[in-house]
């Protein structure tokens, strides 16, 4: 197998992360970089991966050129959020023959918000012989793939409840915009009445992830939204919130069979919570037979283990049976640490 080619559209916060472990893997060459703002258009990745080295990769604004001449195996895609809005450059990676991996959150369980969008994919993906698969740290594996693997250990599962307390601060400027941070209250309620600030993009998406796992069906679920107030100025790698702004959103959701909640998820997310003296973490509770607890201190850091979430599935992807894909459906993540190549080989074996 030559080395696995890949174009990387979306060069943010999340996008140029990925371009540099990409950079440092075995197997894989960076082919292609798109990006929409027009003052990168023309300029070698090296400068934005701030790399030493020229790597030859002229960042382009136009997505449609790059993959017809860049002839990729893969596409990272690192724009949007939701189905929808990433839905045309899914498509447009397929016409050219990419499988494709996207952060954008909805598409980690399509289907729980879009089933009619989520079939389009997935016909178009197996039509052209293609994988798509959405990932990332959350949702993706903290707050459902993580806790789909815990229920391993069990024989039943009455119900689960997670916590993740986690610092925005290391992503871009459409993750602040959603969540709010560095609005004022009265902005912050207004935007959740606009559905400009939507809070955790992914509750819903987690959840059906687990109840498909589980082989549970759900009869409702409920979220709330609640701002995080800055008593004091924070600071991220990509904006400063004053005091008396919205630092972050605390966003719960319940899922609910026969009257009762079997998934509750809470999610207060901020930047820079050390700031107000909290600490982060990762916390899962089933209970069931047995009742696992699970806590993880610091949080695991949300912006590179995006970064790791995406690069990491590029070998089971490429191995993977065509069409739409999720965590649940493919082999258990890991880090692939050796050549790429030979991941991909050994689960087509298997």
């Amino acid at each position: 197998m030559d080395e696995v080619r890949v174009v990387l559209i979306g060069l943010g916060a999340m996008g140029a992360g990925m371009g540099k472990v990409l950079a440092r893997r075995k197997g894989i060459r960076i082919v292609g970089a798109v990006r929409a703002n027009p003052a990168y258009h023309g300029k070698d990745l090296s400068e934005v991966l701030e790399l030493e080295e020229n790597m030859g990769v002229q960042i382009s604004g136009d997505a449609e050129a790059v993959l017809k001449e860049a002839k990729a195996d893969l596409c990272l895609i690192s724009t949007f959020s939701f189905t929808r809005e990433v839905k045309p450059q899914i498509f447009q990676a397929l016409d050219h023959g990419c499988n494709v991996i996207t952060i954008a959150e909805e598409m980690a369980f399509p289907a729980a918000a879009e089933p009619e969008v989520t079939r389009e994919i997935h016909e178009y993906a197996v039509e052209r012989g293609r994988t798509v698969l959405g990932t990332g740290i959350n949702p993706g594996f903290i707050l459902d793939g993580l806790i789909i693997a815990l229920t391993a250990a069990c024989t039943d599962v009455k119900s689960i409840k997670a916590r993740r307390v986690n610092d925005l601060s290391p992503f871009g400027p459409t993750v602040m915009r959603t969540q709010g941070v560095g609005t004022t209250l009265e902005d912050f309620e207004k935007g959740l009445e606009d559905g400009d600030i939507v809070g955790h993009v992914g509750f819903v998406e987690s959840m059906h992830m687990i109840a498909y796992a589980l082989g549970w069906k759900l009869d409702k679920i409920e979220q709330d939204r609640k701002p995080i107030m800055a008593n004091e100025q924070r600071r991220g790698e990509h904006i400063t919130v004053e005091a008396g702004m919205v630092a972050g959103c605390n966003h719960t959701a319940k899922g609910y069979i026969n009257g009762e909640p079997v998934i509750v998820l809470e999610h207060p997310q901020q930047i820079q919570p050390s700031a107000a003296g909290i600490d982060t973490g990762d916390y899962i509770d089933v209970e069931g037979v047995p009742s696992i607890s699970l806590g993880i201190k610091p949080e695991i850091p949300g912006g590179i283990g995006t970064i790791a979430l995406a690069v990491n599935m590029i070998g089971p992807v490429l191995a993977a049976s065509p069409g739409l894909t999720t965590m649940a459906d493919l082999p258990l993540p890991r880090a692939v640490l050796g050549d790429v190549r030979e991941t991909v080989e050994a689960l087509r074996k298997a």
